[in-house]
């Protein structure tokens, strides 16, 4: 009799943990990276030109399923679902609100495309925040990092800060009889965009120009952060409070383990 209590025991400790624990922990780890994707963007409400983070999750099979031990359509208890896994992430390209300003270098796209800008690695990227302005060799620079903005051929743009300079709504500016086309271009895909920080993309597939009749920047105007911080918050409320009840039954379904031993140990 001992020894089979002995080993009824040592079965209960090699058994693997309940799969509800797994789908809660799970579900917390989710609501987790969810969170951490929230506190970017309510952390850039105020980032001209930033493009909020939108998470996206899956209701995988149950794990019997996923291992074919069996089948989505049995009608058994594996069709209660395995839980929630965060798979990606995207970016939301949406315009954001445009506010003036009134400064002649703050200029926001009304339309499809991005400027480009050249990065501290010497590589040309794409960015929507125009707030710009004129470094001490004149050069057309951004305001965080004095990165130059390129005009479409990918030269820096030069200006005379002691000579008057015109931007037309299509994106040129005229200064001293001289003409340079602000450098606009869009990707084949926003899926292929990748954010590389200091508000900045890399497009990991072809861009092309935007067309001369689709070109349109207001000026004195910045295109503002496309992250609400109203509904930040809400959703982070909300994933919050669905990280907390993951944690709770956690604690539940380990309460009730640790009774189920203790029984079979005085059993």
């Amino acid at each position: 009799e001992n020894a089979a209590r002995r080993g009824a025991i040592l079965r209960t400790r090699l058994t693997p943990m309940p799969y509800g624990i797994y789908l809660s922990a799970e579900g917390a780890a989710a609501q987790s990276q969810r969170l951490e994707v929230i506190s970017n963007n309510l952390a850039n409400v105020d980032t001209v030109g930033f493009k909020q983070d939108v998470p996206t999750f899956q209701a995988p099979f149950a794990e019997a399923i996923q291992r074919g031990l069996a089948s989505s359509h049995d009608g058994s208890i594996n069709n209660i679902g395995g839980g929630v896994t965060m798979m990606d992430v995207t970016t939301d390209h949406s315009i954001g609100d445009l506010k003036r300003t009134g400064n002649d270098l703050d200029l926001a796209i009304t339309g499809n495309g991005f400027f480009h800008i050249r990065g501290d690695d010497g590589k040309e990227y794409l960015s929507r925040a125009g707030s710009f302005g004129l470094d001490t060799q004149g050069r057309l620079t951004t305001q965080n990092g004095h990165r130059p903005v390129l005009d479409q051929a990918g030269d820096e743009i030069v200006l005379d800060p002691t000579a008057p300079y015109t931007i037309s709504d299509d994106g040129f500016i005229a200064q001293s009889g001289d003409v340079v086309a602000i450098g606009l271009s869009q990707p084949k895909s926003y899926n292929d965009m990748v954010k590389v920080g200091h508000n900045m993309f890399q497009s990991l597939g072809k861009v092309e120009p935007v067309p001369l009749e689709e070109r349109s920047i207001r000026q004195g105007v910045l295109e503002m952060s496309g992250a609400n911080s109203v509904r930040q918050m809400m959703a982070m409320i909300e994933t919050t409070r669905a990280f907390e009840a993951n944690s709770r039954m956690i604690q539940n379904q380990d309460s009730v383990l640790g009774t189920l031993i203790g029984r079979v140990l005085h059993a």
